[in-house]
């Protein structure tokens, strides 16, 4: 007769395999929205009148990082679509709050490297 540890080890391992499967799927559709979204990056960005706001740089979660005159905007990806080769805004674009959250993303992502002073420099390294 088959004993009770081969029925439980039969049924973790049935669980454990449909655990697994499932994971792996999940996984896959994330990879894909991810896909498809870093379609976005590397493009320039135009409002509803054509004019150019900037170039796409970055995504941070389902925020679209644009660099516009040496500042970083932020837009939600809701407000954006494709156009041919570039990225169309649609609506109204509200710009201080997306240089608000363009800014906390170069905060967050950017280490800032301070510079010496010409006076002091090669004094503390023995340079």
């Amino acid at each position: 007769m088959i004993a009770l540890a081969d029925i439980l080890l039969i049924t973790f391992e049935s669980l454990g395999g449909l655990f697994f499967f499932t994971r792996k799927k999940s996984k896959k559709v994330e990879d894909e929205t991810d896909q498809e979204h870093n379609n976005l990056l590397c493009r320039f960005v135009t409002d509803g009148a054509g004019r150019k706001i900037g170039e796409s740089v970055s995504l941070d979660d389902d925020i679209i990082i644009i660099k516009s005159k040496g500042k970083f905007l932020g837009v939600p990806l809701k407000h954006v679509e494709e156009n041919g080769k570039t990225i169309l805004v649609k609506g109204l674009v509200d710009f201080d709050k997306a240089y608000e959250m363009g800014e906390k993303w170069r905060r967050e992502s950017f280490r800032e490297i301070k510079q010496k002073d010409e006076s002091s420099e090669g004094k503390e390294d023995g340079f």
